[in-house]
């Protein structure tokens, strides 16, 4: 079974000044004359951390990370003006072309897959593979899955703790509620809210509970960007129209595709990676039997970082 390959530092880190509002942070690992990989993280809110840069083989590609508007090290943190999928699909062309990359390897997890798929719709010509793991569509039905009726009924505990945060009257819809908390003015209210709601992902993500995991999850200033930037998409239907990704597969249909799900992913169900392999002819789609959500579980690690392997092979194999 493949693990993690030790810890790297980047060789080069940038601010990258994507409009009048927004830096972002981008950094380079690896062989600057390897494949470039572009690790997508998920959210959207999250951030790249040193783990990000450790699916890859370091003598082989040249790994790229970089911390999606208002997430992480970019600049301002937890914004949510200009903050759009659309500006981010425009912000990867950007460091693309910054970065003087012909084409990526995208590399991305849960909404890292979302964004990942959309990059890839509209500027196919830019990416040579994906390697995909806990697909998130943002169709409504995951929506609801996870913030209405499905996720609740496996954790019902956790879900109980979650809906605590907001009055009864309100629990209806637990994303518009959350989202007025998160986006008003009470500073307390604020970070409570924050903590919840991403206490509430936190549990779900993860065959067997992780307390460090949570913590990372629950640390304040990873928990502000998260719950405020996914509360602001969730409230937008992720800016996208109903089912995009499935209805412009035809646009990908020939990129190759490694598609990574773990079998008992709460987060995102598993029907998410079943119907895009179904609508996409160039994947492979790989069930992980004992692993949740989460890229760090060592199914999910293992069936990543084969991924990445058979793609220089492959390359290799051919030139």
């Amino acid at each position: 079974m493949f693990v993690l390959f030790p810890e790297i530092k980047p060789y080069k880190r940038h601010q990258l000044k994507v409009s009048d509002i927004h830096e972002l942070y981008v950094d380079e690992a690896g062989n600057p004359n390897g494949l470039p990989v572009l690790f997508v993280h998920g959210g959207p809110g999250s951030a790249c951390d040193a783990s990000s840069r450790r699916f890859y083989d370091p003598s082989k590609y040249r790994i790229i990370t970089f911390d999606q508007r208002g997430c992480g090290r970019s600049t301002p943190h937890s914004s949510l003006e200009e903050n759009t999928t659309q500006h981010l699909i425009e912000d990867i062309e950007k460091i693309r072309q910054y970065l003087e990359v012909e084409q990526f390897v995208l590399f991305g997890g849960s909404w890292g897959s979302t964004l990942s798929l959309l990059y890839a719709q509209r500027y196919p010509q830019h990416v040579h593979a994906m390697v995909l793991r806990g697909i998130f569509l943002c169709r409504q039905v995951d929506l609801d899955w996870l913030y209405r009726d499905g996720a609740n009924r496996i954790f019902p505990d956790n879900w109980d703790e979650f809906q605590r945060a907001i009055p009864e009257a309100e629990r209806g819809d637990l994303v518009e509620a959350y989202y007025k908390r998160l986006t008003g003015e009470d500073e307390l209210a604020r970070m409570a809210a924050a903590k919840a709601w991403s206490a509430w992902e936190g549990n779900c993500s993860k065959l067997r509970p992780s307390a460090e995991a949570m913590a990372k999850f629950t640390k304040p200033h990873n928990a502000m960007a998260l719950s405020r930037i996914e509360t602001h998409y969730f409230m937008n239907k992720g800016f996208i129209e109903e089912n995009q990704i499935l209805k412009n597969m035809d646009a990908v249909k020939d990129i190759p595709g490694t598609i990574i799900h773990g079998r008992y992913d709460i987060v995102c169900p598993l029907d998410n990676a079943y119907l895009l392999h179904h609508h996409w002819p160039a994947s492979e789609l790989h069930i992980v039997r004992d692993a949740g959500h989460s890229a760090s579980e060592p199914g999910n690690v293992d069936a990543l970082i084969r991924a990445t392997h058979d793609i220089v092979k492959n390359l290799e194999d051919v030139e």
